[in-house]
Protein backbone atom coordinates (compact mmCIF):
# COMPACT_ATOMS: atom_id res chain seq x y z
CA UNK A 1 0.00 0.00 0.00
CA UNK A 2 1.71 3.37 -0.85
CA UNK A 3 2.97 5.99 1.92
CA UNK A 4 0.04 8.72 1.42
CA UNK A 5 1.86 12.19 2.23
CA UNK A 6 0.26 14.37 4.81
CA UNK A 7 -1.74 16.88 4.03
CA UNK A 8 -1.06 20.36 4.92
CA UNK A 9 -2.66 21.81 8.47
CA UNK A 10 -5.56 23.92 8.34
CA UNK A 11 -4.98 27.46 7.86
CA UNK A 12 -5.36 29.31 11.08
CA UNK A 13 -7.99 31.23 12.68
CA UNK A 14 -8.35 33.79 10.18
CA UNK A 15 -12.04 33.63 9.14
CA UNK A 16 -11.32 34.94 5.62
CA UNK A 17 -8.90 31.80 4.85
CA UNK A 18 -11.41 28.41 4.59
CA UNK A 19 -10.90 24.97 2.75
CA UNK A 20 -12.68 24.28 0.28
CA UNK A 21 -14.92 20.91 0.87
CA UNK A 22 -15.95 18.68 -1.99
CA UNK A 23 -19.11 20.30 -3.20
CA UNK A 24 -16.79 23.69 -3.24
CA UNK A 25 -13.87 21.69 -5.15
CA UNK A 26 -16.08 20.06 -7.59
CA UNK A 27 -17.77 23.64 -8.61
CA UNK A 28 -13.88 24.74 -9.15
CA UNK A 29 -13.03 21.72 -11.85
CA UNK A 30 -16.57 22.64 -13.41
CA UNK A 31 -16.51 26.13 -13.41
CA UNK A 32 -13.02 26.73 -14.83
CA UNK A 33 -14.25 23.04 -17.29
CA UNK A 34 -17.27 25.37 -18.88
CA UNK A 35 -16.19 28.44 -19.57
CA UNK A 36 -17.98 30.52 -22.26
CA UNK A 37 -17.25 28.15 -25.21
CA UNK A 38 -20.03 26.10 -24.68
CA UNK A 39 -22.56 29.01 -26.05
CA UNK A 40 -20.54 28.04 -29.17
CA UNK A 41 -19.81 24.79 -29.41
CA UNK A 42 -22.93 23.54 -31.25
CA UNK A 43 -22.42 26.00 -34.09
CA UNK A 44 -18.56 25.26 -34.38
CA UNK A 45 -19.36 21.28 -34.55
CA UNK A 46 -22.21 21.55 -36.98
CA UNK A 47 -21.02 21.48 -40.20
CA UNK A 48 -19.39 18.18 -39.37
CA UNK A 49 -23.27 16.73 -38.93
CA UNK A 50 -24.25 14.52 -35.51
CA UNK A 51 -21.21 12.39 -35.71
CA UNK A 52 -19.36 15.42 -33.77
CA UNK A 53 -21.26 14.10 -30.54
CA UNK A 54 -18.88 10.68 -31.35
CA UNK A 55 -15.82 12.73 -30.92
CA UNK A 56 -17.63 14.65 -27.69
CA UNK A 57 -17.98 11.23 -26.77
CA UNK A 58 -14.11 9.94 -27.23
CA UNK A 59 -13.25 13.20 -25.67
CA UNK A 60 -15.29 12.52 -22.67
CA UNK A 61 -13.52 9.07 -22.16
CA UNK A 62 -10.08 10.57 -22.48
CA UNK A 63 -10.92 13.35 -19.94
CA UNK A 64 -11.97 11.15 -17.54
CA UNK A 65 -9.20 9.07 -17.74
CA UNK A 66 -7.05 11.90 -17.13
CA UNK A 67 -9.06 13.15 -14.48
CA UNK A 68 -8.58 9.58 -12.66
CA UNK A 69 -5.31 9.52 -13.23
CA UNK A 70 -4.81 13.23 -11.50
CA UNK A 71 -7.21 11.39 -8.11
CA UNK A 72 -4.70 9.00 -8.19
CA UNK A 73 -1.85 11.39 -8.04
CA UNK A 74 -3.50 13.71 -5.76
CA UNK A 75 -3.90 10.73 -3.49
CA UNK A 76 -0.10 10.40 -2.90
CA UNK A 77 1.10 13.87 -3.07
CA UNK A 78 -2.27 15.68 -2.00
CA UNK A 79 -0.08 19.47 -2.09
CA UNK A 80 -0.78 22.86 -3.84
CA UNK A 81 0.63 22.88 -7.32
CA UNK A 82 -0.64 19.58 -9.18
CA UNK A 83 0.74 18.90 -12.26
CA UNK A 84 4.21 20.70 -10.98
CA UNK A 85 4.37 18.50 -7.63
CA UNK A 86 4.07 15.46 -9.78
CA UNK A 87 6.31 16.22 -12.64
CA UNK A 88 9.21 17.53 -9.94
CA UNK A 89 8.73 14.51 -7.46
CA UNK A 90 9.51 12.00 -10.85
CA UNK A 91 11.90 13.49 -12.61
CA UNK A 92 13.14 16.61 -11.20
CA UNK A 93 13.26 20.50 -10.21
CA UNK A 94 13.75 21.46 -14.05
CA UNK A 95 10.91 19.34 -14.72
CA UNK A 96 8.89 20.65 -12.34
CA UNK A 97 9.36 23.95 -13.27
CA UNK A 98 8.61 23.65 -16.82
CA UNK A 99 4.63 22.46 -15.50
CA UNK A 100 4.79 25.40 -13.14
CA UNK A 101 5.88 28.20 -16.04
CA UNK A 102 4.10 26.62 -18.90
CA UNK A 103 0.76 26.17 -16.61
CA UNK A 104 1.33 30.16 -15.24
CA UNK A 105 1.40 31.40 -19.18
CA UNK A 106 -1.72 29.86 -19.79
CA UNK A 107 -3.72 30.65 -16.84
CA UNK A 108 -2.80 34.51 -17.02
CA UNK A 109 -3.03 34.87 -21.52
CA UNK A 110 -6.53 32.53 -21.22
CA UNK A 111 -7.62 35.16 -18.19
CA UNK A 112 -7.42 38.23 -20.99
CA UNK A 113 -9.22 36.17 -23.51
CA UNK A 114 -12.14 34.82 -21.14
CA UNK A 115 -12.11 38.80 -20.27
CA UNK A 116 -11.89 39.78 -23.95
CA UNK A 117 -14.09 37.41 -25.19
CA UNK A 118 -17.00 38.66 -22.38
CA UNK A 119 -17.23 42.05 -24.14
CA UNK A 120 -19.65 40.54 -26.83
CA UNK A 121 -22.19 39.12 -24.15
CA UNK A 122 -22.00 42.33 -22.03
CA UNK A 123 -22.63 44.05 -25.35
CA UNK A 124 -25.62 42.67 -25.52
CA UNK A 125 -26.49 43.74 -22.13
CA UNK A 126 -25.18 46.85 -22.02
CA UNK A 127 -25.33 48.28 -25.77
CA UNK A 128 -23.29 51.23 -25.15
CA UNK A 129 -20.15 49.43 -24.70
CA UNK A 130 -19.95 48.29 -27.76
CA UNK A 131 -20.06 51.91 -28.91
CA UNK A 132 -17.08 53.17 -27.27
CA UNK A 133 -13.44 52.01 -27.84
CA UNK A 134 -12.63 53.17 -24.09
CA UNK A 135 -15.82 51.59 -22.67
CA UNK A 136 -14.95 48.37 -24.69
CA UNK A 137 -11.05 48.16 -22.90
CA UNK A 138 -12.84 49.33 -19.78
CA UNK A 139 -15.21 46.28 -19.88
CA UNK A 140 -12.89 43.21 -19.86
CA UNK A 141 -10.07 45.19 -17.14
CA UNK A 142 -13.64 45.08 -14.71
CA UNK A 143 -14.36 41.55 -15.61
CA UNK A 144 -10.54 40.33 -14.98
CA UNK A 145 -10.67 42.66 -11.52
CA UNK A 146 -13.56 41.62 -9.97
CA UNK A 147 -12.38 37.80 -9.87
CA UNK A 148 -9.27 38.87 -8.50
CA UNK A 149 -10.47 41.15 -5.58
CA UNK A 150 -12.85 37.92 -4.68
CA UNK A 151 -9.52 36.39 -4.40
CA UNK A 152 -7.70 39.05 -2.33
CA UNK A 153 -10.81 38.54 0.12
CA UNK A 154 -9.66 35.33 1.30
CA UNK A 155 -10.37 31.24 0.25
CA UNK A 156 -13.94 31.22 1.81
CA UNK A 157 -15.18 34.03 -0.65
CA UNK A 158 -13.54 32.38 -3.42
CA UNK A 159 -14.79 29.08 -2.71
CA UNK A 160 -18.41 31.12 -2.34
CA UNK A 161 -18.77 32.78 -5.61
CA UNK A 162 -17.55 29.95 -7.44
CA UNK A 163 -20.70 28.25 -5.56
CA UNK A 164 -22.86 30.76 -6.60
CA UNK A 165 -21.61 31.45 -10.23
CA UNK A 166 -21.54 27.50 -11.48
CA UNK A 167 -25.18 27.25 -9.72
CA UNK A 168 -26.85 30.90 -11.63
CA UNK A 169 -24.34 29.70 -15.18
CA UNK A 170 -25.88 26.01 -14.78
CA UNK A 171 -29.40 27.09 -14.31
CA UNK A 172 -30.30 28.29 -18.64
CA UNK A 173 -27.43 25.59 -19.16
CA UNK A 174 -29.96 22.70 -18.13
CA UNK A 175 -32.78 24.50 -19.05
CA UNK A 176 -31.67 23.65 -22.77
CA UNK A 177 -29.71 20.22 -22.05
CA UNK A 178 -32.83 18.41 -20.24
CA UNK A 179 -35.58 20.50 -21.11
CA UNK A 180 -34.86 21.11 -24.51
CA UNK A 181 -35.19 17.27 -24.86
CA UNK A 182 -39.00 17.66 -24.37
CA UNK A 183 -38.92 19.79 -27.10
CA UNK A 184 -36.68 17.73 -29.57
CA UNK A 185 -37.24 17.19 -33.33
CA UNK A 186 -35.08 14.86 -35.19
CA UNK A 187 -36.05 16.56 -38.46
CA UNK A 188 -33.48 19.31 -37.20
CA UNK A 189 -30.77 17.06 -36.79
CA UNK A 190 -29.32 16.96 -39.94
CA UNK A 191 -27.30 14.22 -41.35
CA UNK A 192 -24.67 12.23 -39.43
CA UNK A 193 -22.27 13.16 -41.87
CA UNK A 194 -22.12 16.46 -43.05
CA UNK A 195 -19.02 16.44 -44.79
CA UNK A 196 -16.99 14.33 -47.95
CA UNK A 197 -14.42 13.28 -45.23
CA UNK A 198 -13.90 9.74 -43.72
CA UNK A 199 -15.79 9.07 -40.48
CA UNK A 200 -12.91 8.65 -38.60
CA UNK A 201 -11.36 11.83 -40.48
CA UNK A 202 -14.99 13.78 -39.35
CA UNK A 203 -14.16 12.81 -35.92
CA UNK A 204 -10.70 13.76 -35.94
CA UNK A 205 -11.85 17.19 -37.39
CA UNK A 206 -14.93 17.49 -34.43
CA UNK A 207 -12.49 16.39 -32.36
CA UNK A 208 -9.80 19.25 -32.69
CA UNK A 209 -11.99 22.02 -32.24
CA UNK A 210 -13.57 20.36 -28.91
CA UNK A 211 -10.53 19.29 -27.64
CA UNK A 212 -9.91 22.21 -25.38
CA UNK A 213 -13.32 21.76 -23.76
CA UNK A 214 -11.99 20.05 -21.20
CA UNK A 215 -9.13 22.11 -20.07
CA UNK A 216 -9.09 23.01 -16.55
CA UNK A 217 -9.46 19.27 -15.10
CA UNK A 218 -6.82 19.56 -13.28
CA UNK A 219 -8.13 22.41 -10.98
CA UNK A 220 -9.00 20.49 -7.89
CA UNK A 221 -5.69 19.26 -7.94
CA UNK A 222 -3.65 22.16 -8.50
CA UNK A 223 -5.48 23.67 -5.20
CA UNK A 224 -4.87 20.47 -3.42
CA UNK A 225 -3.70 22.18 -0.61
CA UNK A 226 -6.63 24.53 0.05
CA UNK A 227 -9.28 21.47 0.07
CA UNK A 228 -10.22 19.32 3.20
CA UNK A 229 -9.00 16.21 3.39
CA UNK A 230 -7.12 16.67 -0.21
CA UNK A 231 -6.43 12.52 -0.61
CA UNK A 232 -9.91 11.71 -0.39
CA UNK A 233 -10.87 14.38 -2.16
CA UNK A 234 -9.32 15.89 -4.76
CA UNK A 235 -9.88 12.47 -6.62
CA UNK A 236 -13.42 12.68 -6.26
CA UNK A 237 -13.96 16.66 -7.22
CA UNK A 238 -11.91 16.11 -10.41
CA UNK A 239 -14.25 13.09 -11.52
CA UNK A 240 -17.50 14.69 -10.41
CA UNK A 241 -16.54 18.13 -12.35
CA UNK A 242 -15.31 16.09 -15.10
CA UNK A 243 -18.64 14.19 -15.45
CA UNK A 244 -20.93 16.66 -15.00
CA UNK A 245 -18.79 19.16 -17.58
CA UNK A 246 -19.45 16.20 -19.97
CA UNK A 247 -23.00 15.63 -19.32
CA UNK A 248 -23.86 19.75 -19.71
CA UNK A 249 -21.72 19.16 -23.24
CA UNK A 250 -23.23 16.88 -25.05
CA UNK A 251 -26.79 17.17 -23.47
CA UNK A 252 -26.37 20.81 -24.50
CA UNK A 253 -25.41 20.40 -28.01
CA UNK A 254 -27.72 17.08 -28.36
CA UNK A 255 -30.65 19.17 -27.49
CA UNK A 256 -29.48 22.27 -29.91
CA UNK A 257 -28.97 20.44 -32.53
CA UNK A 258 -32.96 18.76 -32.58
CA UNK A 259 -33.94 22.34 -31.45
CA UNK A 260 -32.16 24.67 -34.64
CA UNK A 261 -32.45 23.45 -38.04
CA UNK A 262 -29.24 22.27 -39.02
CA UNK A 263 -28.87 24.82 -42.29
CA UNK A 264 -29.69 27.23 -39.59
CA UNK A 265 -27.50 25.89 -36.72
CA UNK A 266 -24.52 25.87 -39.00
CA UNK A 267 -24.95 29.78 -39.74
CA UNK A 268 -25.85 30.93 -35.91
CA UNK A 269 -23.35 32.99 -33.80
CA UNK A 270 -25.76 32.51 -30.63
CA UNK A 271 -26.94 28.70 -30.94
CA UNK A 272 -28.16 28.16 -27.29
CA UNK A 273 -30.04 31.59 -27.56
CA UNK A 274 -31.75 29.77 -31.25
CA UNK A 275 -32.63 27.02 -28.84
CA UNK A 276 -34.16 28.87 -26.07
CA UNK A 277 -36.18 30.92 -28.83
CA UNK A 278 -36.95 27.77 -30.30
CA UNK A 279 -38.38 26.08 -27.04
CA UNK A 280 -40.37 29.20 -26.23
CA UNK A 281 -40.82 31.84 -28.81
CA UNK A 282 -39.89 35.58 -28.84
CA UNK A 283 -36.43 37.12 -28.52
CA UNK A 284 -35.60 37.15 -25.11
CA UNK A 285 -33.56 34.22 -24.93
CA UNK A 286 -30.38 36.23 -26.10
CA UNK A 287 -30.29 38.33 -22.91
CA UNK A 288 -31.02 34.83 -20.60
CA UNK A 289 -28.03 33.22 -23.06
CA UNK A 290 -26.04 36.87 -22.49
CA UNK A 291 -26.49 36.52 -19.10
CA UNK A 292 -25.25 32.92 -18.56
CA UNK A 293 -22.41 33.43 -20.71
CA UNK A 294 -21.49 36.66 -18.22
CA UNK A 295 -21.54 34.90 -15.02
CA UNK A 296 -20.09 31.63 -16.78
CA UNK A 297 -17.01 33.59 -17.37
CA UNK A 298 -16.94 35.37 -13.91
CA UNK A 299 -16.65 32.04 -12.38
CA UNK A 300 -14.09 30.82 -14.90
CA UNK A 301 -11.89 33.65 -14.08
CA UNK A 302 -12.62 33.47 -10.37
CA UNK A 303 -10.97 30.06 -10.32
CA UNK A 304 -8.20 30.54 -12.97
CA UNK A 305 -7.03 32.91 -11.20
CA UNK A 306 -7.02 31.13 -8.08
CA UNK A 307 -5.36 28.80 -9.92
CA UNK A 308 -2.82 30.50 -11.68
CA UNK A 309 -1.27 31.87 -8.33
CA UNK A 310 -1.29 28.53 -6.77
CA UNK A 311 1.23 26.77 -9.22
CA UNK A 312 3.96 29.87 -8.75
CA UNK A 313 3.16 29.05 -5.25
CA UNK A 314 4.37 25.74 -5.26
CA UNK A 315 7.38 26.42 -7.01
CA UNK A 316 8.10 29.36 -4.97
CA UNK A 317 8.03 26.82 -1.95
CA UNK A 318 10.91 24.67 -3.73
CA UNK A 319 13.07 27.70 -4.63
CA UNK A 320 12.20 27.51 -8.37
CA UNK A 321 9.99 30.70 -8.64
CA UNK A 322 10.82 33.78 -6.79
CA UNK A 323 10.23 33.97 -3.48
CA UNK A 324 7.59 36.72 -3.15
CA UNK A 325 4.90 34.72 -4.82
CA UNK A 326 5.10 32.20 -1.83
CA UNK A 327 3.23 34.71 0.50
CA UNK A 328 -0.10 34.27 1.15
CA UNK A 329 -2.77 36.38 3.00
CA UNK A 330 -6.27 35.10 3.95
CA UNK A 331 -4.83 31.72 2.22
CA UNK A 332 -4.41 32.92 -1.24
CA UNK A 333 -0.88 33.87 -2.52
CA UNK A 334 -1.72 37.32 -2.98
CA UNK A 335 1.47 38.73 -5.05
CA UNK A 336 0.94 35.44 -7.74
CA UNK A 337 -2.78 37.33 -8.02
CA UNK A 338 -1.42 40.48 -8.73
CA UNK A 339 0.93 39.72 -10.69
CA UNK A 340 -1.02 37.54 -12.60
CA UNK A 341 -4.37 39.74 -13.11
CA UNK A 342 -1.64 42.69 -13.81
CA UNK A 343 -0.21 40.45 -16.58
CA UNK A 344 -3.37 40.08 -18.08
CA UNK A 345 -4.88 43.47 -18.09
CA UNK A 346 -1.44 44.82 -19.88
CA UNK A 347 -2.22 42.01 -22.38
CA UNK A 348 -5.83 43.10 -22.70
CA UNK A 349 -4.63 46.86 -22.47
CA UNK A 350 -2.31 46.55 -25.56
CA UNK A 351 -5.26 44.75 -27.55
CA UNK A 352 -7.44 47.34 -27.26
CA UNK A 353 -4.90 50.25 -27.95
CA UNK A 354 -2.39 48.35 -30.81
CA UNK A 355 -4.17 45.34 -31.60
CA UNK A 356 -2.44 44.74 -34.99
CA UNK A 357 -0.94 41.90 -36.54
CA UNK A 358 -2.87 39.10 -34.43
CA UNK A 359 -0.60 39.09 -31.51
CA UNK A 360 -3.33 39.01 -29.26
CA UNK A 361 -4.91 35.76 -31.07
CA UNK A 362 -1.46 33.87 -31.72
CA UNK A 363 -0.83 34.65 -27.86
CA UNK A 364 -4.21 32.81 -27.27
CA UNK A 365 -3.60 29.94 -29.41
CA UNK A 366 -0.09 29.77 -27.60
CA UNK A 367 -2.46 28.79 -24.21
CA UNK A 368 -3.42 25.53 -26.43
CA UNK A 369 0.02 24.36 -26.43
CA UNK A 370 1.19 25.42 -23.21
CA UNK A 371 -1.85 23.74 -21.26
CA UNK A 372 -1.14 20.53 -22.48
CA UNK A 373 2.40 20.20 -21.25
CA UNK A 374 1.69 20.11 -17.46
CA UNK A 375 -0.76 17.35 -18.21
CA UNK A 376 1.86 15.19 -20.64
CA UNK A 377 4.21 15.50 -17.59
CA UNK A 378 1.63 14.82 -14.75
CA UNK A 379 0.83 11.42 -16.53
CA UNK A 380 4.22 10.97 -17.64
CA UNK A 381 5.00 10.88 -13.56
CA UNK A 382 2.34 8.13 -13.05
CA UNK A 383 3.60 6.09 -15.52
CA UNK A 384 6.85 6.41 -13.63
CA UNK A 385 5.89 5.74 -10.45
CA UNK A 386 3.96 2.68 -11.78
CA UNK A 387 6.88 1.11 -14.22
CA UNK A 388 9.81 2.25 -11.32
CA UNK A 389 8.22 -0.23 -8.84
CA UNK A 390 8.33 2.25 -6.19
CA UNK A 391 6.39 0.52 -3.69
CA UNK A 392 5.38 3.94 -1.68
CA UNK A 393 4.07 4.98 -4.31
CA UNK A 394 2.04 2.24 -6.63
CA UNK A 395 -0.60 0.34 -5.59
CA UNK A 396 0.46 -3.34 -6.73
CA UNK A 397 -3.33 -4.32 -6.73
CA UNK A 398 -4.30 -1.71 -9.12
CA UNK A 399 -1.39 -1.64 -10.90
CA UNK A 400 -2.72 -2.90 -14.65
CA UNK A 401 -5.61 -0.78 -13.92
CA UNK A 402 -3.74 2.79 -13.16
CA UNK A 403 -1.67 1.77 -15.85
CA UNK A 404 -4.00 1.63 -18.60
CA UNK A 405 -5.43 4.59 -17.25
CA UNK A 406 -2.53 6.71 -17.23
CA UNK A 407 -1.74 5.53 -21.18
CA UNK A 408 -4.85 6.69 -22.18
CA UNK A 409 -4.50 10.01 -20.59
CA UNK A 410 -1.12 10.62 -22.31
CA UNK A 411 -2.61 9.63 -25.47
CA UNK A 412 -5.49 11.97 -24.76
CA UNK A 413 -2.68 14.65 -23.98
CA UNK A 414 -0.54 14.16 -26.95
CA UNK A 415 -3.80 14.72 -28.49
CA UNK A 416 -4.73 17.75 -27.29
CA UNK A 417 -0.86 18.77 -28.21
CA UNK A 418 -1.44 17.66 -32.23
CA UNK A 419 -4.99 19.20 -32.17
CA UNK A 420 -3.42 22.71 -31.24
CA UNK A 421 -1.61 22.49 -34.57
CA UNK A 422 1.60 23.51 -35.91
CA UNK A 423 1.64 26.62 -35.38
CA UNK A 424 0.86 26.35 -32.16
CA UNK A 425 3.41 23.92 -30.89
CA UNK A 426 5.94 26.04 -32.60
CA UNK A 427 5.42 29.72 -30.82
CA UNK A 428 4.50 27.20 -27.86
CA UNK A 429 7.80 25.56 -27.66
CA UNK A 430 9.45 29.46 -28.17
CA UNK A 431 7.53 30.63 -24.89
CA UNK A 432 8.46 27.37 -23.14
CA UNK A 433 12.41 27.44 -23.42
CA UNK A 434 12.41 31.17 -22.59
CA UNK A 435 11.97 29.98 -18.78
CA UNK A 436 14.69 28.07 -18.46
CA UNK A 437 16.74 31.34 -18.63
CA UNK A 438 14.52 32.09 -15.29
CA UNK A 439 15.22 28.35 -14.32
CA UNK A 440 19.12 29.08 -14.80
CA UNK A 441 18.85 32.14 -12.44
CA UNK A 442 16.19 30.43 -9.92
CA UNK A 443 18.22 27.21 -9.84
CA UNK A 444 21.12 29.13 -9.58
CA UNK A 445 20.33 31.08 -6.53
CA UNK A 446 18.98 27.74 -4.73
CA UNK A 447 22.16 26.70 -5.09
CA UNK A 448 23.75 29.35 -3.57
CA UNK A 449 21.48 29.74 -0.40
CA UNK A 450 22.00 25.60 -0.06
CA UNK A 451 25.60 26.08 -0.06
CA UNK A 452 25.56 28.59 2.40
CA UNK A 453 23.28 26.94 4.96
CA UNK A 454 25.66 23.91 4.51
CA UNK A 455 28.77 26.68 5.28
Amino acid sequence: MPTETAAPPEQGRDPHARRFGLPIATCLVMGNIIGGGIFLLPASVAPFGTISLVAFGVLTAGAIALALVFGRLARRLPQTGGPYVYARAAFGDFAGFLAAWSYWITAWVSNAALAVAAVGYLSVLFPAIGEHKAAMCLAPLTVQWLPALANLAGTRYVGAVQLVSTVLKFAPLLLVAVGGLFFFDPANLGPFQATGQSPVGAVSAAAAILLFSYLGVESAAVSAGEVRDPARNVGRATILGAAGAAVVYLLGTLSVFGLVPHDRLVASEAPFTDAVNAMFGGTWGGTLVACAAVISMLGALNGWTLLSAQTPYAAARDGLFPQVFAMKRRGVPVVGVLVTVALASGLTIYNYTVGSDGVFEILVLVTTFTATVPYLLATAAQMYFLLSGQAERVHRGRLVRDGILAALAFAFSMWLVAGSGYAAVYQGVLFLFAGVLVYAAMSARKQRAEQRDTA
